[in-house]
């Protein structure tokens, strides 16, 4: 059924402005080490997802609305720095919040189809209840490759057990049975591989 799209647009628009607003108020003013949540891929990629899983009307609205929130959310964030922090406003249309916006883009596809496909069956419905955890377990391992490094806080093994958790979390709440849920686990630990390779090509071809 073709979802309500003012109901959509409305959603799109005021989803990703406090996503992106509230992004910052919470790094900002969040202590260490919830605050890094803030600076988390992941939890945007999961907001992406959480919008596909609410859609429920097919791939295509799903995708478009996630994109659209994502891009929405990155200036509102800058916003949010200029309002609270007095940072420049210019950084609004600066080479960085492009970037930030086109990836933005494609992480919604993604996460957004990913959201109708843990509504669905089979092996769609296992692949996309894995995709929130894939990014939650990259991340811990990201942060689990910090351990001991000095130029990062020392309770850096913190933020490995709150992705953890909150991948394995996800999994439980949208993830059916338990079988589902054990297979969806299994499987995000080579989707967060993937996604740990295309983080690499990223930065590598910025």
């Amino acid at each position: 059924m073709r979802p309500d799209l003012r109901v959509l647009a409305f959603v799109t628009v005021a989803g990703g402005f406090l996503l992106g607003f509230l992004d910052f108020v919470w790094i900002k003013w969040m202590p260490y080490p919830l605050a890094e949540l803030g600076n988390s891929t992941a939890t945007w990629a999961v907001a992406a997802f959480g919008f596909g899983y609410w859609v429920r009307s097919g791939w295509l609205w799903a995708a478009l609305g996630a994109a659209a929130l994502l891009v929405v959310a990155v200036p509102s964030y800058y916003l949010a720095a200029w309002l609270l922090q007095g940072d420049d406003l210019a950084v609004l249309w600066a080479t960085t919040s492009l970037f930030w916006m086109a990836l933005g883009v494609l992480t919604g596809v993604v996460f957004g189809i990913g959201g109708v496909w843990a509504r669905g069956s089979g092996r769609r419905q296992v692949v996309g209840t894995a995709l929130p955890a894939a990014v939650f377990f990259e991340e811990a391992a990201r942060f689990a490759g910090r351990i001991g490094d000095p130029n990062y806080p020392s309770g850096v093994g913190w933020n490995v057990a709150i992705d953890i958790a909150l991948g394995v979390l996800v999994v439980l709440l949208v993830g059916g049975s338990r079988r589902r849920q054990v297979l969806a686990v299994a499987v995000a630990v080579p989707l967060a591989a993937l996604v740990r390779l295309a983080f690499a090509w990223v930065g590598g071809a910025v």
